[in-house]
């Protein structure tokens, strides 16, 4: 079986495949982390309906759902954080948006911001991706690239919005 077939069998026909590749948006041929933050929008604005420490509940269960479906699909495929995996990018992502007024214009700084630092990885995004291993590790240094992105996104909500 080839890896490109093994990947969409996991991706697709698993649960927790399913759920880690953003419901299949981590299959994109290129850039899969964009697509997956593009997918992580759907479920935003259901969450944008929730009070702020509801909110703050899902990012909690969904982090810690992420370092399982995360972990559980590295180990289905044999490879350490695959570059279709993207439910990270969805929690990351998520983080960045959180008690940010919902308005196109927010979202579009939101998913820029994001996008930098989680491609970009400046200290100590890029020494977690390198150094912290399995689910966790798949986990956190996009949960950091969403609190950078969300203190600027903060900050410049506050002083121009």
């Amino acid at each position: 079986m080839t890896d490109h077939i093994r990947t969409q069998q996991v991706a697709l026909k698993t649960p927790s495949g399913f759920l880690a590749f953003g419901f299949g948006s981590g299959l994109a041929p290129v850039a899969p982390g964009t697509f997956g933050t593009l997918a992580a929008i759907p479920p935003y604005l259901l969450f944008t309906q929730l009070s702020w420490p509801l909110y703050a509940l899902v990012l909690l269960v969904t982090f810690l759902l992420g370092i399982y479906l995360c972990d559980k699909t590295s180990q289905n495929l044999g490879v350490h954080d695959h570059g279709g995996i993207v439910w990270d990018e969805f929690v990351g992502f998520w983080i960045t948006l959180f008690m940010i007024p919902l308005t196109w214009y927010w979202l579009l700084l939101g998913f820029v911001l994001f996008r930098f630092f989680d491609i970009v990885k400046p200290f100590p995004i890029k020494w977690l991706d390198k150094k912290v291993k399995g689910g966790f590790g798949i986990m956190i240094d996009d949960v950091i690239a969403g609190l950078f992105a969300w203190a600027i996104l903060m900050v410049v909500v506050r002083f121009v919005g």
